[in-house]
């Protein structure tokens, strides 16, 4: 069964105790407000304005070292995570509805849910 997925979000781990003067040194320095400074309502995640053909931009509170990940957004989770294990990733951790996986180069990136209504442009079809 086919599904769709595509680059979705940016994300920018940060490990400090406290993440606003961060979402504010990123909003400056790449231009964009702040559309969310606590997404979800305990202070782990902010996010940045973006133009709907532009890649979201979150902030992460974490507890490892701090760096940038990829989040690839999919209508089909499971499709996704089984056609990037046949380029080579592998599973690390299945995390709430989304699954960390790590690229043959050690990098980490997550395979999520839709984020964005209507799922907007350079969406991929994968059969």
């Amino acid at each position: 069964m086919a599904h769709h997925s595509r680059l979705s979000t940016l994300v920018l781990d940060c490990r400090v105790d406290d993440l606003a003067p961060h979402v504010a040194f990123w909003s400056a320095a790449l231009g964009k407000a702040v559309a969310s400074a606590d997404e979800d309502g305990d202070g782990r995640y902010a996010r940045l304005a973006t133009a709907a053909d532009e890649p979201v931009l979150l902030l992460q509170k974490v507890d490892h070292d701090s760096r940038i990940h990829l989040d690839i957004e999919a209508d089909d989770v499971e499709a996704e995570v089984a056609r990037l294990e046949k380029l080579g990733a592998r599973r690390i951790e299945k995390r709430h509805a989304w699954w960390v996986m790590e690229a043959p180069s050690g990098h980490r990136f997550c395979v999520v849910r839709p984020q964005r209504t209507p799922p907007g442009p350079h969406l991929n079809r994968w059969d």
